[in-house]
């Protein structure tokens, strides 16, 4: 396929400065203006030209993740995992595939601090010979809500208040208490694990079970584990605190030297894999979000080498327009039923095309650039491509018997069958215990000083809050996770409020 020009826009090897169009600039420090002391004139192209892109220079900023930072590298295969999958960037050891991965906090706005109390997304986009596969994930194992419906609701209560336009810690909790499933996301994002040193010093997890499906059709359910080899650091909230106001950009800062001093951080990469049929009979529902998969129960397997080695050469062109999506899949690896997963596979296209436009897929960052595109699609603003030039723009079609069409064979492997049945209803996930179960259990595994700094952290957030019933709410949530935990919450918070 021939294109009209190339796709992606170099600066020239000139010192010669120019218009947006190219037109040599003979004066870029005076206005055109209509005799010495003015008015100026409209046809001062350059003029417009400069101010009108200034004026369009900041897109609309990410709803979550607004704060993050990004480096390029490569993921290596380590162990033969084709019996798991057919993806091709997985069938041969030592395969090296190269990536681009985003760290942020979650929460807060653009201009917010790395060192927030808050979980940190963690996405890799895989440059396959496929297609792009997007890894997006957080430095958790699981997420605060299990359905897509109570996503905006959560997020309003992490961002400003409507009335005041301040942060409301009394929001925040009201929705905690009456969700007790966020008790497990709660408890590590309140341990000193909610305040990660640096984005080199956290693993990343899938946290949804994804799918990978073999060249029989054979499809395993899986989560994926990026353990840091630099090893977990976290700040103490005393510490976050103070890096807040001391250097807002610690985690950004800390990457980019790093990686620009050639100490390029490294991740070990693991999978958690379970059968369709254990899944069927697993004591927990395995598309719950909010919950773990036990390494007794699924232990992991090393598979792979993530490696950060470059820094982007233009942070708005490479981090701020980078667009991951789950729903950017390759044969060989399919979604599951997490009810989350399943709006995030709308929310999140949906979303970059609002920020980015209908063409996001063209911006050099997101380009499937080792996959070759052809499709219909066409037109559109921002169309960075030749348009597919004289192509037809249907299908099927007879016009072009080279043009592209859909490949029947090999089917199987690109997506995995599964059965549905029962009759359409808004179903609540089954509420049992397990949603206190596995937060006491990381409550109790935590010791000594890790469990002291979980309940003060709790403590000095919880105690401000101004309506007593939701305190009331939120420890009764905590008692039913640990007694224990409860009562020191309780009296902490008493402490707290009476000045000892």
């Amino acid at each position: 396929m021939s294109h009209a020009g190339p796709t992606i826009l170099a600066t020239p090897n000139s010192r010669v400065l120019t218009t947006s169009n190219g037109n040599p600039v003979d004066d870029n420090q005076n206005s055109l203006t209509a005799g010495e002391f003015g008015p100026v004139l409209m046809q001062d192209f350059h003029l417009i030209d400069k101010l009108a892109h200034f004026d369009r220079e900041r897109i609309p900023e990410r709803v979550v993740h607004a704060k993050g930072a990004g480096a390029h590298g490569y993921f290596e295969v380590t162990a033969d995992v084709t019996h798991l999958t057919c993806a091709h960037f997985l069938q041969e050891v030592g395969r090296k595939t190269p990536i681009f991965s985003r760290f942020s906090t979650v929460g807060g706005e653009k201009g917010s601090s790395d060192s927030a109390r808050d979980p940190r997304g963690f996405a890799v986009k895989f440059y396959t010979e496929e297609g792009n596969w997007d890894m997006v994930g957080n430095n958790t194992p699981i997420f605060f809500i299990r359905d897509p419906l109570k996503f905006p609701d959560f997020i309003h209560t992490q961002k400003r208040d409507p009335r005041t336009n301040l942060k409301d810690k009394d929001m925040f909790w009201d929705f905690l208490s009456l969700s007790p499933e966020t008790l497990h996301q709660v408890t590590i994002l309140f341990s000193n694990r909610g305040t990660p040193h640096g984005f080199r010093h956290m693993h990343g997890f899938s946290s949804h079970s994804l799918k990978l499906v073999n060249k029989d059709g054979v499809a395993h359910y899986v989560k994926w584990h990026f353990k840091t080899d630099q090893g977990i650091k976290n700040w103490s909230d005393a510490e976050a605190k103070k890096l807040d106001t001391a250097n807002p950009d610690s985690s950004t800062e800390d990457l980019f030297h790093a990686i620009e001093s050639g100490n390029f951080p490294s991740w070990t990469v693991y999978l958690q894999i379970m059968t369709e049929e254990e899944a069927a009979n697993y004591r927990w529902n395995i598309f719950d979000v909010t919950k773990v998969w036990p390494h007794s129960d699924y232990p992991l397997h090393k598979i792979g080498k993530m490696v950060l080695n470059r820094n982007p050469e233009n942070y708005f062109a490479e981090v701020e327009q980078a667009a991951f999506s789950p729903s950017h899949l390759v044969p060989g690896i399919d979604v599951s039923n997490d009810k989350m997963l399943q709006g995030r596979l709308f929310s999140y296209p949906d979303t970059h095309r609002h920020r980015l436009g209908g063409n996001y897929l063209h911006l050099p960052i997101n380009q499937p650039y080792r996959a070759k595109v052809a499709n219909m699609q066409r037109d559109g603003p921002q169309n960075y491509s030749g348009n597919f030039g004289r192509l037809p723009n249907y299908e099927p079609q007879s016009r072009d018997p080279e043009g592209p069409h859909q490949q029947l064979q090999d089917i199987r492997a690109k997506t995995s069958p599964f059965t549905v049945s029962g009759q359409t209803g808004r179903y609540p996930f089954r509420v049992t215990d397990d949603d206190f179960l596995q937060p006491g259990n990381l409550y109790r595994l935590m010791k000594g000083k890790e469990q002291d700094d979980l309940v003060s952290n709790i403590v000095h957030h919880l105690g401000y809050v101004k309506n007593p019933d939701i305190v009331k709410r939120q420890i009764g949530l905590f008692s039913r996770a640990d007694p224990e935990w409860g009562a020191r919450v309780a009296d902490g918070i008493a402490k707290l409020k009476s000045g000892q």
